[in-house]
């Protein structure tokens, strides 16, 4: 398995493993195993690369396994979602400073096919992740659904990211989280 930045022809690979595990589309007894809530476009997804660097993919066999997405709160704040967190940023501390779109940014969606749960894919892409945008943005931020324990589970005991909130959107609940990316994660 290789782990890398994804490349303009990587993009529908991505989008079919997104599609899998994506809530609209995923199949009902797998959502229990986690699943992302964000649909893409190929267009947001060339910008994301593009504009970015911030789509990193795990391949083995010339297959996309694993991705994670990350990016500045500009590239986000298309989505009522990301425009409602982008407010709400100055409302909270992490590492002793008040988060901004200065000084963070958001980390997300993560999707690893279910054949690779387990075997160590998400630490690695997580960490390269962290790695590369560590360059830009001193802290990580991300949120997790209240309906995806197991997502909560795999970011707080496998990655040790940090609860720093609740909050409700769109009549969902969910947990705001965050990271020193300074921090290599301990392997």
């Amino acid at each position: 398995m290789i782990i890398r930045n994804a490349l303009l022809s990587d993009i529908e690979k991505v989008l079919k493993l997104h599609f899998l595990y994506q809530i609209d589309s995923i199949n009902e007894e797998d959502k229990a195993d986690g699943f992302v809530t964000t649909a893409f476009t190929k267009e947001q997804m060339t910008k994301l690369i593009n504009e970015e660097n911030g789509l990193f993919i795990a391949v083995d066999n010339n297959e996309v396994v694993a991705y994670v997405m990350t990016a500045s709160w500009q590239f986000w704040s298309i989505w009522s979602m990301f425009a409602y967190m982008i407010e709400d940023l100055p409302n909270h501390q992490y590492l002793g400073q008040t988060l901004t779109v200065a000084n963070s940014y958001q980390y997300g969606p993560v999707c690893i096919d279910k054949e690779w749960r387990g075997q160590g894919v998400l630490e690695q892409i997580f960490d390269y992740a962290r790695a590369k945008m560590n360059k830009r943005f001193p802290i990580l931020v991300t949120f997790i659904n209240k309906n995806n324990p197991r997502s909560l589970r795999a970011h707080t005991k496998k990655l040790n990211l940090d609860i720093i909130s609740e909050f409700e959107f769109n009549n969902n609940q969910y947990y705001t989280l965050a990271y020193d990316t300074c921090l290599k994660l301990e392997s």
